[in-house]
């Protein structure tokens, strides 16, 4: 058998141990060791971790089996061990959000079918390798889930078609109804954290970031809010200011969840950051009645959304009785919904319900959240990306879950995305580039240079109406590249007489688009070097 060693940096994790493919020393054995480092490599006595799922900057969470169970069950172990360059604060909320998730999913796991069951918490205390020094190792063991997350999933197979997304949503309604009621909020709602099992079955992941709603006599006058958890582009405004959550927020959360199904593109794809408002319609083939429940769900003011998932699955029972083999087209001209959008800088937190470790927590600030980056996910069965953890707000001044009236949040200026623009560049100079080869090779005056701008406007436009992007542009610049050297005429192109007619064509093939594409890449970064220094000043 083999085992995969728990220990964070051990430089040889993987082990084999002959004698543990006999069944009988496999339940008798007391004990393994890492070979490398000496790690027990049998958990609490009875869980032996097989390989590594994820990890990152708080632990790492294996695929494992359980000795003692006849069928050998797989489960998932999550290992809670941060890196050592944590302050004492952030340490003290990854360490509570890790005891919160094991508390949530004992409460609501073992009583509902369609939350991982929890099976054991447990701590290690153990030297370290060159035995200087005691460490701690925290273990999670929970119901491994066999299948795949909604992001896998669009992955695979692309945007879902309206009435599946319904199924999809009336499954995760219906496990919420039961969170909800159980004065609970989940806060990470989002493709990643919804698993449907081979057998077909939707599962709810990750209760990492749960949020206890319960009515305080501890808390002090005024103080109100929580540690603030998300992730970016699910969440709404009142989670992404550390203020009070509702269940209205996991239900704004589960409708960005829903286009993104809907549209397989990503929440900043959808939202426009100068009129603060979501527009996905025109992206989707939707009936008009789930347009107006999920335009209900994407509303920025709590109290305008659906109040509780029962309200919104009453709704939907209304989208299945309209439905029609045919849904209407997407419609360009549909009603945006106002969104609250923001960025902020931080660390990550936690580690998540289903076998992740969760990367780094930022440092505490009381301000409004700074910008924030997420990152991309593991396989199943691991949430893609984890919420993030934003300053701690002062202790809430707890309330009952189905609170309506909430404040109204505002919603700050959105920062330019810098990765879309600065690729957009680069393809729109490389293609130009290529283009112009053929162009000027076919037109050698100063007709070929105003299709070479003609061109350039061009490829710009299809970009920013959202006509070329993603995976279009390596096709398109297969495509410029085949124009370029297919045309007969290439033989003869100087490049305007810039480089001698003694260089070779192809490597001026080479050259020319990459320095255009090396020209417009470094325009787009001083152009948004200079727009955020005005966003700064004004």
């Amino acid at each position: 058998m083999k085992t995969h060693c728990t220990r964070f940096g051990c430089s040889r994790p993987t082990n084999v141990f002959a004698d543990l493919d006999d069944r009988k020393v496999l339940k008798t054995v007391q004990q393994k060791y890492c070979t490398t480092c000496g790690m027990p490599q049998i958990l609490g006595g009875r869980y032996i971790p097989l390989k590594l799922l994820g990890q990152g900057g708080f632990g790492a969470a294996f695929l494992a089996v359980d000795r003692y169970t006849p069928k050998m069950r797989k489960c998932v172990v999550k290992q809670f061990q941060p890196s050592g360059d944590l302050q004492p604060e952030q340490l003290k909320i990854a360490q509570e959000l890790f005891d919160r998730e094991a508390e949530a999913l004992e409460d609501l796991g073992n009583r509902h079918p369609q939350i991982p069951n929890l099976y054991a918490f447990f701590e290690l205390h153990l030297p370290s390798p060159k035995g200087d020094k005691a460490e701690d190792y925290f273990y999670l063991v929970q119901e491994f889930i066999d299948g795949k997350n909604m992001e896998e999933l669009l992955a695979q197979r692309g945007a879902l078609p309206e009435a599946e997304v319904v199924e999809i949503m009336t499954a995760v309604l219906n496990i919420l109804s039961f969170v909800h009621k159980h004065d609970t909020i989940h806060r990470d709602i989002k493709p990643s954290n919804i698993m449907r099992s081979h057998q077909g079955r939707i599962y709810l992941l990750d209760f990492g970031a749960v949020k206890q709603i319960t009515t305080g006599q501890g808390a002090k006058a005024g103080q109100q809010g929580s540690t603030g958890i998300y992730s970016m582009g699910f969440a709404p405004p009142e989670q992404m200011q550390g203020g009070k959550v509702y269940p209205a927020t996991d239900l704004y959360a589960l409708g960005v969840t829903a286009i993104t199904l809907l549209t397989q593109k990503d929440p900043s794809c959808l939202y426009d950051s100068y009129s603060n408002v979501w527009n996905w319609r025109s992206h989707a083939v939707v009936g008009d009645r789930l347009e107006a429940v999920l335009n209900q769900l994407l509303r920025s003011t709590p109290s305008e959304r659906f109040q509780s998932a029962d309200e919104v699955l009453s709704a939907l029972k209304g989208v299945k009785a309209a439905a029609s083999p045919q849904a209407s087209a997407p419609a360009a001209t549909s009603p945006s919904v106002p969104v609250f959008q923001a960025s902020s800088t931080t660390l990550q937190a936690g580690a998540k319900a289903v076998a992740q470790a969760r990367p780094t927590i930022p440092p505490v600030a009381p301000a409004p959240p700074p910008p924030v980056a997420v990152p991309s996910s593991p396989p199943a069965p691991l949430p893609v990306s984890s919420p993030v953890v934003v300053t701690p707000a002062p202790s809430a001044v707890k309330v009952k879950p189905h609170q309506t009236n909430p404040p109204v949040a505002k919603a700050p200026r959105r920062s330019l995305p810098a990765v879309p623009l600065i690729k957009g560049a680069l393809f729109t100079g490389f293609i130009t580039g290529l283009l112009a080869i053929a162009i000027i090779s076919l037109f050698p005056n100063p007709v070929g240079l105003g299709l070479v701008a003609i061109t350039f406007v061009a490829v710009a436009l299809l970009q920013v109406a959202n006509i070329v992007s993603g995976s279009d542009l390596p096709i398109f610049a297969v495509l410029g590249l085949g124009l370029a050297l297919g045309y007969e005429f290439f033989r003869d192109f100087q490049l305007l007489t810039i480089l001698p007619s003694t260089v070779n064509p192809l490597i001026a093939l080479v050259v020319f688009p990459v320095m255009t594409g090396a020209l417009m890449t470094a325009g787009a970064i001083l152009f948004l070097l200079i727009y955020r220094l005005l966003a700064k000043l004004l």
